[in-house]
């Protein structure tokens, strides 16, 4: 599917969507489980694969009314009937990993062309650091994954320079395991603050973790009972949103953004830096952005990775140079995220350099292209609010990816005036 984009303003409220963080881990940690209430999840493509992961594990999820209700397996998740396909999801893929480490028997999990080629290396030592066999069936980490379990705990030292996705996983098995679990982490932890949310879940499922200066402790003989639980609103997709009202000179209002824990949050202070009126009022959960005069800023992203794309577009149009710094984890994303976005907004007329851990940026006047979302929820999106103020039409393909994290993407930007059409 192709997106059509040309010059708008837009305005009005909309909702951002439920967490995608928050609800994979919501339904995670309740599958393994007795009887927990999701509360307003997102449902899309990746967490749906978690779901179905979920049930190839013996949990029973049942989605009514935009609730799921799921009857979990008690910290014994069963050997599953069939491989499991997680398509492009690397949560559900690391997640999962983890739970297959606490079966009896063995799992598969496999997924799309683009999953197979992300790193698992430091997740699968790990698990086999911690008494259960985990392999890549090509020998250099990357899916199909085999497991065997059971896991027995230990000790185990994890690499915080690749994905965070590792130890949150393991955070999530873990409780589970025969024997007490150490994990240490070596080096800097990126993305830090999505670790810090699974440590949030956990705690309200009643799990007892230790976490400090790099290491984390983890009793066993655990049992999660989250019971229930309301997904907030994601700030990664409300970027976009927030972004677009900034680059157009719009008055826009984002609600069902409420404080978390989420690292994406940075969004609000970052739009601040760069010069446009934001305001949050954190009580109603609501962003308001009125356009203005942006200007370029240097930003370090490691704990914000996904809003590289979101910061790249916005520095596009700023006045003077944007520096993007310690994103290089972004190559490992669904595409080589740093690469996809300087190639494509080179073809939107944008001086931008790719440095090997970011890019610096000159901000211009954009022209309409013919763009590639490489399969990319976030590079879509991000160059479809590119869009918004570009001469011309922009056209970018791939567009149907945005199901990944945000259904309503397109929906909702029309529905404020955005001047677009899909085909």
């Amino acid at each position: 599917m192709n997106v059509k984009v040309r010059a708008s303003r837009i305005k009005g409220d909309v909702y951002a969507p439920p967490s995608k963080s928050y609800t994979h881990r919501a339904i995670a940690i309740a599958s393994l489980g007795e009887k927990s209430t999701i509360k307003y999840p997102l449902l899309s493509g990746d967490t749906m694969a978690t779901v179905r992961a979920c049930e190839a594990f013996g949990a029973i999820v049942e989605s009514y009314g935009g609730v799921l209700n799921i009857a979990g397996v008690g910290g014994r998740p069963r050997t599953p009937d069939d491989v499991i396909d997680v398509t492009n999801s690397g949560t559900s893929l690391r997640f999962m990993t983890a739970v297959a480490s606490l079966v009896d028997g063995a799992a598969v999990l496999t997924g799309d062309a683009s999953l197979r080629k992300r790193p698992n290396e430091p997740l699968l030592k790990a698990i086999n650091d911690l008494g259960a066999r985990a392999l890549s069936t090509k020998g250099d980490g990357t899916a199909p994954i085999v497991v065997h379990g059971k896991l027995k705990g230990g000790e185990t030292i994890v690499g915080g320079s690749v994905s965070s996705q590792f130890i949150s996983a393991l955070l999530i098995a873990c409780p589970f395991a025969e024997n007490e679990t150490v994990i240490k982490v070596d080096g800097e932890l990126i993305s830090k603050p999505y670790v810090e949310m699974t440590l949030e879940m956990l705690e309200r499922a009643g799990a007892k973790i230790t976490a400090e200066s790099g290491e984390f402790t983890i009793p066993c003989d655990q049992a999660f009972d989250l019971r229930s639980y309301a997904v907030p609103g994601d700030f990664s997709s409300a970027s976009y949103m927030l972004a677009a009202a900034a680059m157009t000179n719009s008055k826009v209002r984002v609600r069902n953004l409420v404080p978390s824990k989420q690292g994406d949050v940075a969004i609000v202070a970052i739009l601040k830096k760069m010069g446009a009126n934001v305001s949050w009022n954190q009580t109603k959960g609501i962003v308001t952005v009125d356009g203005a005069d942006l200007k370029g800023i240097e930003i370090d992203t490691g704990e914000v990775p996904d809003l590289v794309p979101t910061i790249a577009v916005l520095g596009a149009v700023a006045d003077g140079t944007t520096t993007i710094s310690n994103a290089e984890h972004l190559r490992y994303k669904e595409t080589d995220r740093l690469h996809a976005m300087t190639s494509e907004l080179r073809k939107m007329d944008v001086k931008i350099e790719e440095k090997t851990d970011g890019m610096v940026i000159e901000g211009t006047s954009l022209h309409g292209a013919k763009l590639h979302g490489y399969h990319d929820h976030r590079i879509v999106m991000a160059l479809t609010i590119a869009g918004l103020v570009a001469e011309g039409e922009t056209v970018i393909d791939n567009a149907e990816c945005v199901e990944v994290s945000y259904p309503d993407f397109f929906d909702d930007l029309f529905g404020m005036g955005a001047n677009l059409g899909v085909e």
